[in-house]
């Protein structure tokens, strides 16, 4: 059970992610600092902040965030036709249902040979930095992330898309779901399903 602090450390850093299109680890950094907390702080889970995040977003979003989920879901899908030689999977905000216009695009690309999807931007004509590293298990090389602009018509705004370039081994325990029985990301079929069921 959370603890009166969690609770209201969770709900700061979901106000953080929804108004200002923060990652669910520097909201809770700086909730923690808005709220006069120190550095040895229990910070809440990101599920604790993911429920958070749902709860503002239906008392104060729900005019709007649905076709901003549904662009962004769109726009995903095409890159990840795209890059469709890469596995794309889609993760985050986009893919659990909680982003609005101001979410980034987490993709996870399943490699055999990590620079085959800067290769591969690169014959696209695609322009991408390196955004930086994000750790695997223990005993584990960190694996390289990407970042690519690019415009949502729909939403007439630039969004970032980030490439988790992981191994191919990586895939089978790609599907497994968290502690509330959602799936962590899924595929370009699975994006499909989840557009056909917001659009019924």
């Amino acid at each position: 059970m959370a603890t009166p602090l969690s609770a209201e450390l969770a709900a700061a850093a979901a106000r953080l992610v929804v108004e200002e299109g923060m990652e669910y680890g520097p909201a809770k950094k700086r909730a923690a600092r808005d709220l006069g907390r120190g550095r040895g702080t229990e910070l809440p889970s990101n599920d604790a902040v993911e429920e958070q995040v749902r709860e503002y977003l239906q008392v104060f979003c729900a005019d709007t965030q649905p076709g901003e989920l549904a662009a962004l879901r769109r726009l995903a899908l095409r890159w990840m036709q795209r890059l469709a030689e890469f596995r794309p999977h889609l993760s985050g905000a986009v893919w659990r249902g909680t982003a609005t216009r101001l979410s980034s695009l987490h993709l996870d690309l399943y490699c055999d040979d990590p620079k085959a999807a800067e290769i591969g931007l690169l014959n696209q004509g695609v322009d991408y930095e390196l955004a930086g590293q994000q750790a695997r298990g223990a005993g584990q090389d960190p694996y390289d992330v990407l970042s690519v602009s690019s415009r949502c018509e729909e939403l007439g705004d630039i969004v970032t898309i980030y490439l988790h370039i992981r191994d191919h081994d990586e895939l089978r325990g790609a599907l497994k779901p968290d502690a509330t029985g959602r799936t962590l990301r899924g595929d370009a079929g699975a994006l499909r399903r989840l557009l056909e069921d917001d659009a019924a």
